[in-house]
């Protein structure tokens, strides 16, 4: 071949490769489907914690993943009809919050892969087979340590010495409220402090309880852990502001919100860290191998201005103590 024909055979090379590589089709965008129990506004925090997860693992919205989100609005009753959604348009991987929804998940698809980020007792309520090997297909991360309610109690009692009653409010629709409760029974008898317990499954259930909430004898309020009262978490903060009583609440975002206290692990972290195990089975691992996630951090935040507002004299033992007070 004379050195005129190679340039030319070059050259045509040169023009049918970028042709060639944009008829190559592109890789389809992974699909997650994304099932929180409580409302659109109360869990934004935890949808963007996720999506910045997703980022940071190499991922971006439109190109090479999608996100289908579904909110139930804190009725647990609609959550099985929005993951029939969610499997019937057969995504890769479902990401739920809490416990029930999780229980709901599993019902519902055996063939694809669950991430839970708020499961209370993953074990206890038959989630995953053990924490280090889940089996199935679902893995996560708990929310839960078994003397969360023990401490809870223990700093509201220090921060307020006075109070010999304690209302708990809590759903006992949610299996990981047996062991909250259990351990927040023991802890009482120790402090010691009488606990007075409301419950409600749903919206229409919390607002006669917060009616009724102080008739003389509610020294303080104890919030567990639960999508119904993240949903309702502006009627609850304004029903224990008005009755002056100091909250202790589960996470930082009702103390952002202006309630007094919250003692438990970052519900945020929980999500952007469910974004990694989203990665690891996209890329291939089975979440039976992927063992659960427990909290190793856990914080106590108060909000000072809060404290000041409704005439509270945080004792400096527990504000020396506090990992974040927010003036």
């Amino acid at each position: 071949m004379n050195r005129r024909r190679f340039v030319a055979a070059l050259l045509a090379e040169a023009l049918v490769a970028p042709l060639e590589a944009a008829a190559q089709p592109t890789a389809k965008p992974a699909r997650v489907g994304l099932l929180l129990a409580g409302s659109q506004g109360s869990t934004r925090p935890y949808v963007d914690a996720f999506r910045r997860g997703l980022r940071d693992a190499g991922y971006s919205e439109g190109r090479n993943i999608s996100i289908e989100a579904r909110h139930a609005g804190g009725l647990q009753d609609r959550v099985p009809a929005l993951l029939a959604e969610l499997v019937r348009s057969n995504v890769d991987v479902i990401v739920v919050d809490g416990t029930e929804t999780a229980i709901a998940a599993k019902a519902a698809t055996t063939s694809i892969p669950i991430v839970f980020a708020l499961a209370g007792d993953p074990v206890g309520s038959r989630l995953v087979a053990s924490l280090a090997q889940p089996g199935g297909n679902l893995t996560g991360l708990s929310n839960l340590t078994a003397d969360l309610s023990a401490k809870q109690l223990q700093l509201l009692k220090e921060a307020f010495p006075q109070v010999s009653r304690i209302a708990v409010f809590f759903n006992p629709s949610n299996p990981a409220t047996a062991l909250m409760l259990d351990t927040a029974r023991v802890a009482a008898r120790g402090l010691p402090v009488e606990l007075q317990l409301f419950q409600a499954r749903r919206p229409s259930e919390l607002r006669p309880a917060l009616t009724t909430l102080n008739d003389g004898r509610v020294g303080a309020v104890l919030v567990l852990a639960d999508a119904l009262f993240r949903t309702a978490q502006r009627e609850l903060l304004i029903a224990v502001a008005e009755k002056r009583l100091p909250g202790m609440y589960p996470d930082r975002q009702y103390v952002e919100a202006e309630g007094l206290m919250s003692y438990g692990p970052r519900f945020a972290e929980n999500f952007y860290r469910a974004a990694a195990f989203v990665d690891k089975i996209l890329k291939g691992a089975k979440p039976g191998e992927l063992p659960v996630e427990q909290p190793t951090r856990l914080e106590l935040v108060i909000n000072a201005r809060t404290a000041k507002a409704l005439g509270f004299a945080i004792p400096p033992s527990v504000l020396l103590r506090a990992d974040q007070v927010i003036e």
